[in-house]
């Protein structure tokens, strides 16, 4: 994909990017206390945040581990991600860097943990952002990604990509769990795991974090109420009065490790 569409990421996040900092569906949630279970940070641990956004899995870890690099290909959400951990206070071992997580600024083997959350349906090639991640780690390094699940179904997962586009026009792809499976391993990565966890969003919030207008709310709105049943079901749409109030995705954790030896 061109580097047209990177700058339209970046001008993209620039608009938004105080909204995804104090968004409280980012700020915390089961999946970070599970990524937490399985990459056992310590303090010896140099950890990389890939597509940091708000920072807010920067700062769950900084307190775990030596230090982290919160990177970030737009420098205004690394800026107000630098806001936000600095207002939170007691927080010294976290610096940042804009990146490009198909073309990371790092020498080989310079971290020994990687995230990266809620991020990967942004990007042009997964497949070489895995790599990039495969080299930036140490052998024996652990890695955790999250980011929403693409149903089976391929009617639902139709319709998820035609909604997500239609919320937020950076949204490329995202993947199924067996998908993922094959990439990351075909990165080289062993010892993988994967957990899921149901995800509830309110809608208005949801929908205006990307920047829709009220116009855009409507129809957003409209492409949920009349989506068929068994998107309804998937997604555990709640409406009243026509309007819709709440659904229910899926994330998915991807725990991986780099392996010991060639």
């Amino acid at each position: 994909m061109d580097k047209g569409f990177k700058e339209r990421v970046k001008e993209q996040f620039s608009k938004t990017a105080e909204r995804y900092v104090y968004d409280e569906g980012f700020a915390r949630g089961e999946d970070l206390q599970e990524a937490a279970l399985l990459l056992k940070p310590t303090h010896d641990d140099l950890m990389l945040d890939v597509a940091t956004g708000g920072g807010h899995t920067a700062l769950f870890f900084a307190p775990l581990v030596r230090s982290v690099v919160a990177s970030d290909l737009t420098m205004q959400i690394l800026k107000k991600a630098q806001e936000f951990i600095s207002e939170e206070g007691g927080i010294e071992n976290v610096t940042f860097r804009e990146a490009d997580a198909e073309d990371l600024p790092f020498p080989a083997g310079s971290f020994t943990l990687l995230t990266c959350r809620i991020a990967p349906h942004h990007f042009p090639d997964v497949p070489q952002a895995l790599k990039e991640f495969f080299r930036v780690l140490r052998r024996g390094g652990r890695m955790a990604i999250i980011d929403t699940l693409l149903p089976e179904d391929p009617e639902v997962a139709a319709l998820y990509q035609e909604m997500e586009q239609m919320r937020d026009p950076t949204h490329i792809q995202t993947f199924s769990e067996k998908r993922w499976l094959e990439m990351v391993e075909d990165a080289g990565f062993t010892n993988i795991k994967t957990k899921k966890f149901p995800k509830t969003h309110d809608f208005v919030t949801w929908a205006k974090r990307s920047g829709l207008d009220r116009q855009g709310v409507q129809k957003l709105n409209k492409f949920f109420v009349d989506a068929p049943q068994k998107f309804h079901d998937y997604f555990q749409v709640e409406t009243f009065a026509g309007e819709v109030e709440s659904y229910t995705d899926k994330k998915l954790l991807i725990y991986a490790t780099r392996p010991e030896k060639k």
